[in-house]
């Protein structure tokens, strides 16, 4: 654990004498405040990109266990009460780190983006447009609106009280700073330190079909809002792949690489076994049931073949006597979860746990979801027979992403071309015995997410997949799913009248309870 904090924070002092944002304490106020006075041109672009995109990899991945798993019922920390994010006991303090997190990333890549503009370097003007809308994307979709347009101006224009932009604003100029990072890219231009890019050895072409893929992750998550006409976007995009040209196959995969070799090590490479999985975080019995057929006399007859690499079974003969897979109970109170944890079934250690194990920021599977969800709802062309398509190839790109991971399983396991047929045959997989299609393309979706950052958090809430039980221990925010994040107290001390102005435009108290305008829960309202 020692050992990878101080390589966060080796990324983090990088990043921070370069630009030097301010505080770990500051919201955009202080982001945007800068003691030091250091100016754009100061310092060369590419000393930036290292830190920028090995410590965002790493933060997604901590991002991924410490509050999405927790959030969607992937996970639940039954092992005692220091932590209870299953059922919804999220502070202040919890809201102000993350909301510190992504601004920081966010004001220092906006500034990536400023040194390259001086430089007169297309490449990563591309790449710096590219990283700042997957982190500010994640950024709104936490909170709502958000100061946008005027955001990391403090020290060029004096403005520490930037307005916050409506949901529906921060999209709109997102979507268009894709666009204007796909005509740099088109461009070809050269990007000078490839060393540097551990994730695509500074391929601008990879790059640019993340750009575009990225720009489908958007349109998806607005596609509920009709005005936004994110159907004929995405149309626009299929039809012109020499124009926007997305992920084909999972060597596309926006996946960073860790060489093991310190700093370049990934988030959880010596974390124990106890303080990873076993002591606190197990597998919850909505994953369990998402991925295991039992029949009517309770024998689990089919797994899917994914899990026996997310995870492991717990071997106590105690409480485990039948040697099942077993999920603990999400949100379950604090008398209930004693029994509740009992054969409960781990994450797979030796899996997660290496310092060489990726961080994926987006990958192939998720595009073919889009289109099938698309093609079935009728927003792009291809009817069922297109959306099943779509769908068949997202399964077998999550299942091929997957299985070079088994092999570092305690009991290796690969899934085979025959494994795949036999998933998209099952009362798991099948389109065809399907009732219920657009439930069924959400839920793939849904594991298909797995441990890629906040995602499966954010679209639970866009399409309200899969139905997941809210347990009786989730006092914490009355018994209803987080909606959002609540802005910082900090925020609401230093950008009072902006703020107060984006929760009355929202709808709600600055709570867990107010709905995101791309939100399922917003949309039929």
């Amino acid at each position: 654990m020692k050992k990878i904090i101080k390589n966060i924070i080796y990324f983090t002092c990088i990043f921070t004498a370069l630009i030097l944002t301010g505080s770990c304490t500051g919201d955009f106020k202080e982001t945007n405040t800068d003691p030091n006075k250091m100016l754009v041109g100061q310092v060369d672009s590419y000393a930036m990109f290292e830190p920028a995109l090995y410590g965002s990899a790493n933060f997604w991945m901590y991002y991924t266990w410490y509050w999405n798993n927790e959030l969607v019922q992937f996970t639940a920390f039954t092992g005692g009460t220091t932590r209870e994010e299953h059922r919804y006991k999220i502070t202040d303090a919890n809201w102000l780190s993350v909301w510190n997190t992504y601004a920081r990333y966010g004001s220092n890549i906006n500034h990536m983006y400023e040194l390259a503009v001086k430089e007169e370097d297309k490449a990563m003007q591309a790449v710096s447009l590219t990283l700042k809308v997957l982190v500010m994307e994640n950024l709104t979709d936490m909170f709502g609106d958000i100061p946008y347009s005027e955001a990391f101006q403090a020290q060029s224009t004096g403005n520490t009280k930037p307005v916050f932009d409506s949901q529906k604003e921060v999209y709109e100029t997102m979507m268009k700073q894709l666009d204007s990072a796909n005509t740099f890219y088109s461009e070809s231009p050269v990007f000078l330190n490839p060393a540097m890019d551990g994730m695509y050895g500074g391929d601008m072409d990879k790059w640019r079909k993340f750009n575009n893929s990225l720009h489908l992750r958007l349109l998806c998550r607005i596609s509920g809002r009709s005005e936004m006409n994110a159907g004929s976007q995405m149309q626009k995009i299929i039809d012109n792949p020499d124009k926007y040209p997305v992920f084909t196959s999972n060597t596309d995969n926006a996946t960073v690489i860790f060489s093991g070799t310190d700093p370049y090590q990934s988030q959880f490479g010596d974390y124990t076994e106890n303080s990873f999985t076993t002591s606190g975080r197990k597998l919850a019995e909505q994953l369990i049931s998402m991925t295991v057929i039992t029949d009517n006399t309770g024998n689990q007859i089919y797994v899917d073949p994914r899990l026996p690499i997310w995870g492991r079974k717990n071997t106590n003969k105690t409480s485990n006597p039948d040697n099942i897979w077993k999920g603990t109970i999400s949100g379950c109170t604090v008398e209930e979860q004693s029994a509740a944890d009992a054969g409960a079934a781990y994450l797979n250690y030796p899996v997660f746990c290496r310092l060489d194990f990726p961080s994926t920021f987006m990958d192939y599977s998720e595009v073919e979801f889009i289109l099938s969800e698309a093609a079935y709802k009728g927003y792009i062309t291809g009817g069922e027979a297109a959306a099943k398509s779509y769908y068949e190839a997202g399964v077998t790109a999550s299942m091929e992403k997957w299985s070079p991971y088994g092999a570092y399983s305690e009991a290796p396991a690969a899934i085979t071309d025959s494994d795949i047929l036999s998933f998209l045959g099952s009362d798991l997989g099948s389109w065809d015995r399907a009732y219920d299609k657009e439930k069924l393309i959400a839920d793939q979706k849904f594991l298909a997410l797995f441990w890629i950052g906040m995602e499966d958090y954010h679209e639970y809430r866009r399409t309200g997949y899969p139905v997941l039980k809210i347990g009786r221990g989730t006092i914490y925010n009355d018994y209803k799913f987080p909606s959002r994040f609540g802005y910082t107290s900090v925020t609401l001390a230093t950008n009072s009248t902006n703020a107060q102005a984006a929760l009355k435009r929202m709808g709600g108290e600055n709570d867990m309870h107010t709905p995101l305008w791309w939100s399922k829960e917003a949309i039929e309202k």
